[in-house]
């Protein structure tokens, strides 16, 4: 009997994976990027770890753009760490989306239709202090057109910090 040969998915949990991981920091009304590790990409807990490690007296967000699939916001706090995934579904294929679903205390619903089109979880007024109230914030995550490196620009750019973040992303 004949055997096919099928190739397997690519397994993304724990690999390296493409994409950028950049905290954004505002001290005395000016922004600066420093780009992050890349284990970040892959580990919540070291994107949280090198978040908590910028020290800032004013706000520090971390982006992280994954495998231009979806991104995460976080925004360390004296009580835990804020958060925003773009697309929950991720979860089932990224460690990190699963790990930021995990903090949330969210679980994925087991009907699988309802997993057919992304949605975002977490806190949608993370950036409200910033500029980007939630409703706005909602509507740009919620543009399917859009890759999550072009919905972090424009989060950027209306938060003040666009051209930080080029420089970083592209340098």
């Amino acid at each position: 009997m004949p055997t096919q040969s099928v190739e397997a998915a690519p397994d993304t949990r724990g690999a390296a994976l493409p994409g950028f991981a950049v905290a954004a920091i505002r001290e005395e009304g000016r922004w600066r990027c420093v780009r992050l590790d890349a284990e970040a990409l892959v580990d919540l807990d070291a994107a949280i770890t090198a978040l908590r490690t910028q020290r800032s007296t004013g706000a520090v967000l971390g982006l992280l753009d994954v495998d231009d699939e979806f991104f995460v916001l976080l925004r360390p706090s004296a009580g835990g760490v804020r958060l925003l995934i773009s697309d929950a579904v991720a979860a089932l294929d990224y460690d990190v989306a699963a790990d930021v679903l995990d903090l949330l205390r969210v679980e994925l619903p087991p009907d699988d239709d309802v997993l057919d089109d992304p949605w975002p979880e977490g806190d949608l007024g993370i950036l409200a202090d910033l500029g980007l109230p939630a409703d706005e914030l909602e509507v740009l995550v919620s543009d399917l057109e859009l890759y999550p490196d072009e919905q972090l620009d424009t989060i950027a750019r209306r938060c003040g910090f666009a051209g930080q973040l080029d420089e970083i992303v592209n340098s």
